[in-house]
């Protein structure tokens, strides 16, 4: 039932096999995916929304689909296993902690900008909901030339009823990375890898890489892709501030994309990754 494309790397493999989700944008994540699988690895570029006879909005989203995505990447001949990474940016990035946190043969997770609660709608698997994190539209703030800033609209995700919305990535049974832009105007990136740092370590878990980039903002993407400042937000309707300094920004995409490649690389070639 998924719907998806798989890139494969020159050759015979098997490869080291990656999931990328995309953000709330939805479709499929081919230009990074395809770069990616250039790279050495087999992709699956997962789309959960707004493509072919999917949903055609982010409606309420059940972790069974994703679960079939990974039983396919696991038993894919070209895969090399024994387990996948997942990838993602933004809405992506909180749905592979959700992938990551209870469903099995994940040993890898990146997140790009992401959230540790889950975002804009609820998360379903068997008999578990998680609700998603609430907002308070008043914390916008609009500049003279009516561009939305939206950093502040999400609640925190560790006081009161919001918690319900934390994701519990203590369940995951892989080694996580957060890339982090400083300057995220979509939430508080930092903030959310800071916490999930915490969080895994109380819980006996390995401390998570966390590779921060000042003046970076929210639209972390591969090499040379130029900076997006501002665009319209899908599920806010408005323009918003991505954050980003070009020339920081620049750089910060040249690091990121060799550290995710070699994070992956590091992870899923080992053979003694836990499953």
């Amino acid at each position: 039932n998924i719907r998806a494309i798989l890139f494969q790397p020159p050759g015979k493999g098997p490869f080291p096999g990656i999931i990328q989700i995309p953000g709330t944008g939805g479709g499929i994540p081919e230009s990074s995916a395809c770069l990616l699988a250039n790279n050495g690895f087999a992709v699956l570029a997962l789309a959960y929304y707004g493509y072919e006879d999917l949903p055609k909005d982010m409606e309420e989203l059940h972790l069974e689909y994703f679960e079939e995505a990974v039983n396919y990447m696991l038993k894919h001949p070209v895969v090399k296993g024994p387990g996948i990474g997942v990838l993602g940016h933004s809405k992506g990035g909180d749905l592979c902690i959700s992938m990551a946190s209870f469903l099995k043969g994940i040993t890898a997770i990146v997140t790009i900008n992401g959230s540790i609660a889950n975002v804009a709608t609820a998360v379903r698997y068997k008999d578990i909901t998680i609700p998603p994190l609430g907002i308070n539209v008043n914390r916008v703030k609009i500049d003279q030339n009516g561009i939305f800033d939206i950093i502040d609209v999400l609640n925190n995700p560790l006081e009161g009823p919001d918690r319900q919305s934390l994701i519990p990535l203590e369940k995951a049974e892989g080694r996580f990375l957060f890339i982090v832009g400083m300057d995220d105007h979509n939430w508080k990136s930092e903030f959310f890898a800071n916490e999930a740092a915490k969080r895994l370590q109380a819980h006996g878990k390995d401390k998570p890489g966390i590779i921060c980039y000042p003046e970076a903002g929210h639209y972390i993407e591969p090499p040379y892709t130029p900076l997006c400042p501002t665009s319209v937000h899908f599920l806010v309707g408005k323009t918003v501030v991505w954050g980003g300094e070009p020339r920081a920004h620049a750089a910060a995409q040249v690091d990121a994309w060799k550290q995710i490649q070699d994070f992956f690389h590091e992870t899923l070639n080992d053979c003694k990754s836990k499953l």
